[in-house]
């Protein structure tokens, strides 16, 4: 009977300490509710009623969250709903410093916030730096955009530089857990992998993104695609076409918003691969070839084009773009593009209006602003992607409709060097055989296609890394194997893009790499020497190695790209990002050997690819005997060039 007594005691207890409180504020909630409904909106108490009621919805809320966790809304001062419509981790530019934020997008504020750093097991919180009312935030004009100060871009050496220590630990995290390695030391490599992709995500983005509030401050984040940007502004401006009111909130009103960010976020890690689960696809690691067929859905003509983009490294890089077509509603491109991935889940398509007039200038990037008619992205699903054969779908975006085609080919089948049957051609045919026919020591091809893209594509925006469409390489690519008359004719004409993929796609193609399979191991080993002085030597004795066609070809084209890379302000593409697109391609050998602790497709590009890349970089940083010398001398140069 005690017992009994004690149990009934301790529940009492338990009720009044527990329940009680909760229920007297539900009733009292109760209560400022039915005042609220009988209380004059003019009356002096009217807000404190409402401010009352807020909190103790609020409070209600956070206590019953076990109950329904997928609470999506706060409320307002108004005692209205405050839904959360958008939130992501953006770079934001503050005082020349990038800072990672996590910023929230509600039904009638803006709010730019940073996870609290909490001591092991603590409930995360996030810190408000700054909040817009929607009624009070505008964009900037063209002259606001012109007055604003210029973004400078991250050096892309470093950007590089970063690329390559992922990959590199990557393929070390491969090979503990092969070899069953100490999870200590897995952590550890995980750490460093997540510091460099951390770098990685906060020094790479250079789209900017402005915003304004009223009383005159300004905010600028920096985005890595236009898709990006295009869906925050949208986002906004379809909130602002409400009536909306400006507000001020008090401190307590802050923290409550603040606070349930963290429960309503819906993006809770920051986009890198190291906060993925081992189970999680790794993405696709390879070539992906893409057909833009045509679009409909447009209500007036205008200029249309489509570019391409896919995330790498948790970011999204344009990677092609098709050809405009002009004052047209139903534009048909039909155009094949091949597409490197780097681990990539997603590709996105946009769609634009080419802008033609001059004076639209973006200050932000010194380039034309043309207007963004539709975006969609789709997931690349390895089950569906990874057949032999096309697939076709249609992806929508604002009432327009792009109908593409897709497939996928794995990096060792897309880059393996199969020799040409008809040696009459240029493709697939040794070097030495073309120049000897030719009676030359630069091939036609080459010279040609690297006078073209320096006559008129070396100011081109991401010329070489940007792809041309497919169906024109393999149309040039047929002429200069037939020798056809019209070459000249077809290059003038041919969009410089293709022109630099024909080039690109014929030294991929020679049947052994341009500094050819016998040295191959041997510019691994030299690129890897740690002594500055034992590496030149070894690195000029191998150049001097090479057969005379491979060695003035490459001195050739080594003075080319660094013409190109004189003009990396205009033309964004630096001496790393025109060694990452031509390592591969000079030094693939024909025949990859296997490497049994390679355990992945990552770990293929970690280890021949950053090696590759490296050596052309080496000879680009620290140039040889120059063409102009080797043309001088009579003996290299007895026949045309």
């Amino acid at each position: 009977m005690e017992i009994l007594l004690i149990i009934r005691f301790c529940c009492n207890c338990t009720y009044a300490l527990l329940y009680k409180p909760i229920d007297r504020v539900t009733r009292s909630t109760l209560v400022l509710h039915d005042l609220l409904k009988h209380t004059p909106v003019d009356h002096p108490d009217y807000p404190l009623l409402q401010d009352a009621l807020r909190i103790s919805q609020n409070f209600l809320s956070s206590i019953n969250e076990d109950i329904d966790p997928r609470r999506t809304a706060v409320t307002t001062p108004k005692g209205e709903t405050r839904q959360l419509v958008k939130d992501g981790f953006l770079v934001e530019v503050s005082e020349s410093s990038r800072k990672l934020r996590h910023v929230f997008l509600f039904t009638d504020v803006l709010l730019c916030a940073k996870l609290k750093k909490t001591s092991a097991g603590k409930h995360q919180q996030y810190d408000c730096k700054w909040y817009i009312p929607l009624a009070d935030l505008v964009f900037p004009s063209p002259e606001e955009s012109e007055a604003s100060p210029q973004v400078h871009p991250f050096p892309d050496h470093e950007l590089e530089d970063m690329k390559m220590k992922i990959s590199a630990l990557k393929s070390e995290i491969q090979k503990e857990k092969a070899n069953k390695g100490q999870s200590r030391a897995i952590e550890r490599l995980k750490k460093k992998m997540f510091e460099n992709e951390f770098l990685l995500l906060l020094n790479s983005p250079t789209i900017p993104f402005r915003i304004h509030s009223r009383n005159g401050k300004s905010y600028l984040f920096l985005l890595s695609s236009d898709y990006e940007r295009s869906e925050w502004r949208e986002a906004i401006q379809k909130l602002q076409k409400k009536d909306l009111q400006a507000f001020v909130l008090s401190s307590v009103e802050l923290q409550v918003l603040t606070g349930s960010c963290f429960k309503l976020r819906t993006v809770h890690n920051i986009p890198v691969t190291s906060n993925k689960d081992d189970d999680e696809s790794p993405g696709l690691y390879g070539f992906l070839h893409v057909i833009v067929h045509n679009a409909k859905g447009f209500k007036q003509s205008a200029n249309l084009y489509c570019t391409l983009e896919v995330d790498s490294f948790g970011y999204f890089v344009s990677k092609a773009k098709t050809r405009v077509f002009r004052d047209t509603t139903e534009p048909k491109w039909d155009e094949e593009f091949e597409i490197e991935l780097e681990g990539s889940q997603s590709l996105r398509i946009l769609c634009y209006d080419k802008c033609y007039d001059k004076t639209k200038v973006n200050k932000d990037n010194n380039e034309i602003v043309d207007k963004i008619m539709g975006k969609g992205q789709i997931q690349l699903d390895p089950q569906t992607v990874e057949t032999k054969n096309w697939h076709t779908d249609v992806i929508e975006m604002n009432g327009i409709k792009v109908e593409f085609s897709m497939k996928f080919t794995s990096r060792d089948m897309s880059l393996k060097r199969t020799p040409s049957k008809k040696q009459t051609g240029v493709f697939g045919v040794k070097i030495s055989v073309v120049t000897k026919r030719e009676r030359s020591k630069v091939p036609y091809i080459v010279r040609q296609c690297v006078e073209e893209v320096e006559k008129r594509g070396i100011e081109e925006v991401g010329i070489y890394r940007i792809s041309g469409v497919a169906t024109d390489i393999q149309a040039l690519k047929a002429v200069f194997d037939a020798n056809n008359k019209d070459i000249l004719l077809m290059l003038s004409d041919m969009d410089i893009n293709a022109i630099a993929g024909t080039l690109k796609l014929y030294f991929r193609e020679l049947p052994e790499p341009l500094l050819t399979d016998r040295l191959y191991p041997a510019f691994m080993e030299g690129i890897a020497l740690s002594d500055p002085a034992a590496k030149e030597n070894c690195m000029m004795h191998l150049l001097r190695s090479l057969p005379d066609p491979n060695l003035i070809t490459f001195l050739f084209l080594l003075e080319h790209l660094k013409r190109v890379a004189e003009k990396e302000p205009i033309n964004k593409m630096s001496l790393h990002n025109l060694a990452t697109v031509f390592g591969p391609t000079l030094l693939r050998p024909s025949e990859v050997e296997s490497k049994a602790h390679l355990t992945s497709a990552a770990d293929i590009w970690s280890h021949d690819v950053m090696a590759q890349v490296q050596v052309l970089l080496y000879y680009l940083q620290h140039p040889p005997i120059s063409f102009a010398e080797l043309k001088r001398n009579t003996l290299y140069f007895s026949t045309d060039v």
